[in-house]
């Protein structure tokens, strides 16, 4: 174990395993399945869980809100469900925490914002995700992508594919600056490969790396990015909120 330093700070990394505070150090007494759908999708999960009577096991408590974890039974399997909050730093410290707490194989989903010519509400799965963000630095060395375990492809196109429901896979850009998506650097991105762009994956997926567990995404379209001299919000994918989240359930089956 070793701590790399780095005159920019953001590139020290530091590979012990063990932290000051480890996610589980307060030694709640709870243990989670090992599927997790971990729901960037606003209120759909509270409105899930209320509809089919679901059971709050944990809440992830922060400053600003309380995230409850939820345990469904769905089609024979203990899947646990929480909301996601936005943003690369928040999403992977509750992550963390439900690692911790017994998730292994994670399955991610929201919306994201279009780069090239893409429909709204149209579904994709990133490949790899390029590290715009800092909550990644913090779980794998410095580098320009972090690339999603291929097995979790696999199960995912076998969940798509069962579903019959088309999609793409993409790469997507993780960044921090939502108002900070330049003219430039969208079309840098864009030229380098990106298809899409959204503030978490490439930071979960690290950090799922770092503790041994398996993560995956299912994006859907939202606003759109193409014409950077009038943006477009569109409907910000609201047509697959409720479904996306349906998805993941079917999906992480396959997992």
């Amino acid at each position: 174990m070793a701590l790399h330093k780095h005159e920019i700070p953001i590139l020290e990394y530091d590979d012990s395993q063990e932290s000051v505070i480890m996610p589980t150090h307060q030694e709640l007494e709870f243990k989670l399945p090992e599927k997790l759908v971990y729901a960037f999708l606003g209120e759909a999960t509270d409105e899930y869980a209320k509809k089919h009577n679901l059971v709050e096991v944990a809440h992830f408590v922060s400053e600003t809100k309380l995230y409850p974890v939820y345990v469904t039974e769905y089609k024979g399997e203990q899947i646990a469900i929480c909301q996601a909050p936005v943003g690369a730093a928040a999403a992977a410290q509750i992550l963390d925490w439900l690692i911790g707490y017994g998730a292994k194989k994670v399955l991610a989903t929201g919306c994201c914002g279009a780069l090239v010519d893409l429909p709204e509400n149209m579904f994709l799965v990133p490949t790899k995700a390029l590290r715009d963000e800092g909550a990644s630095y913090h779980y794998l060395p410095p580098s320009r992508y972090v690339e999603i375990n291929s097995k979790v492809l696999a199960a995912i196109e076998r969940g798509m594919n069962k579903l019959e429901l088309p999609y793409t896979e993409c790469v997507t850009w993780t960044t921090d600056g939502f108002y900070r998506e330049t003219a430039a650097l969208v079309e840098y991105r864009r030229k380098e490969g990106c298809a899409v762009v959204e503030m978490e994956c490439s930071a979960l997926a690290a950090c799922a790396q770092f503790r041994g567990a398996e993560f995956g995404q299912i994006l859907y379209t939202a606003d759109t990015l193409v014409n950077t001299e009038t943006y477009d919000e569109r409907g910000w994918g609201e047509e697959s909120i409720e479904k996306a989240l349906y998805i993941c359930l079917d999906v992480i089956r396959e997992m």
